[in-house]
């Protein structure tokens, strides 16, 4: 299993990042291989989405999409996204 952690910055308010979130919601629930996302704000004011994959090479099939290619512009990022992956090592309850 993959977590991935994206925090980004936008120009967008709250109520209009939420409203593009939510739109685009069902693309990513169509996703394959992706367990769960978790739309997230940070203390500093940013945004990120907390992803868990199944494999690395579902993450890396979402890379490579025509979806994640439009992040930046559907949620008018300000700069370029932090990312960070990390392995699971094991999980406290299944």
């Amino acid at each position: 299993m993959i977590v991935q952690i994206i925090k980004l910055k936008t120009s967008l308010p709250k109520e209009d990042l939420l409203e593009k979130a939510r739109k685009r919601a069902p693309q990513f629930e169509a996703i394959s291989g992706l367990l769960q996302k978790y739309y997230v704000k940070l203390e500093d004011g940013r945004y990120g989405g907390v992803y868990i994959w199944d494999s690395e090479e579902s993450l890396a099939a979402f890379r490579s999409s025509e979806l994640a290619s439009t992040i930046a512009e559907a949620y008018q990022l300000t700069e370029a996204p932090q990312i960070e992956i990390m392995d699971v090592l094991f999980e406290l309850r299944k």
